[in-house]
């Protein structure tokens, strides 16, 4: 089958531990009530998620627990308190999608052991999106040195291994926008976005994702994270663009934009049209195969 319907998605503790501090938190959390029931309505049977909080180095990694059970307690906001979870997982699709991966030249490798941390932002989208766990789940990294063409082969070994599924599933990339977040302990009531100048451009990214833009916004993710602190220079963006087929063929539908702690969160979803407009505004190349070393070492 193929992906149904896309998520981006916010990453924040404070929308599972904290929302009732803040009007904002609590309007951002009460909104995944509409994107739920959207879900539902799609027939996904499968969530797969990426995560910009999940980082990892030697490669891509792969959540293969059947049934990750644990306690998380976020690195930054330690003070909110701890996330209990207690998730279905589906493993021979984490399985089939690192063979996916490897096939089109990424080192990657799945991970299936008790203990293994879930990472804060996978647990906001899954706990938030499929809180009963009604459908299973996967988890994939966001590897810390992976370039836009190394990201958009790792979205396109998603959709490779969901082709080979048979299932119809939802993607969702759990991410700030902008990124730029207080270092000092603030008033939840007093929270905004950290700068005129990152709203602005919050909003301008919103503006063309509702067009159904998305790939527009793969293309202009560089710029943004420049801009606006994009969170993990905005990868986010290219997974999800390769991963639902890199056009602009979307209806866009906004749930909700907020400040979390100074960084812009939004949950929004994209939904795939058969006829919406073709023009790009943009036209960098797109990757197939992931061709070797980024030469780290070198520079």
């Amino acid at each position: 089958m193929s992906v149904v319907l896309g998520f981006v998605a916010p990453s924040r503790p404070q929308l599972l531990l904290a929302a009732e501090r803040n009007e904002g938190w609590q309007r951002l959390h009460d909104s995944f009530a509409d994107a739920r029931q959207q879900l539902v309505d799609s027939g996904a049977e499968q969530l797969l998620i990426y995560s910009t909080q999940w980082h990892s180095i030697i490669g891509h990694q792969m959540q293969a627990d059947p049934n990750p059970r644990w306690s998380k307690v976020d690195d930054d906001f330690h003070d909110l308190g701890t996330i209990n979870y207690d998730l279905k997982v589906d493993a021979e699709f984490a399985e089939r999608y690192c063979e996916a991966a490897k096939k089109r030249g990424l080192a990657a490798r799945t991970v299936n052991y008790h203990g293994f941390p879930v990472d804060t932002g996978s647990l906001v989208v899954a706990q938030l999106l499929n809180p009963d766990n009604r459908i299973p789940i996967g988890v994939v990294s966001c590897n810390v040195y992976a370039d836009r063409g190394e990201t958009l082969v790792l979205g396109k070994a998603a959709r490779d291994a969901i082709e080979a599924s048979g299932k119809k599933v939802a993607v969702a990339v759990s991410t700030s926008l902008s990124n730029r977040m207080y270092t000092k302990a603030i008033d939840p009531k007093s929270d905004k976005i950290y700068s005129q100048k990152d709203d602005e451009w919050n909003r301008k990214l919103l503006e063309l994702l509702e067009e159904g833009r998305l790939e527009d916004v793969s293309q202009l993710a560089r710029q943004f994270a420049t801009e606006a602190h994009g969170e993990q220079r905005m990868k986010a963006m290219w997974w999800l663009a390769a991963v639902m087929g890199e056009t602009n063929n979307y209806s866009g539908k906004l749930f909700g934009y907020e400040a979390v702690y100074g960084t812009g969160q939004a949950l929004l979803s994209l939904c795939p049209q058969r006829s919406s407009s073709q023009l790009f505004e943009y036209d960098e190349d797109s990757s197939e195969m992931y061709q070797g070393d980024r030469n780290i070492l070198s520079k």
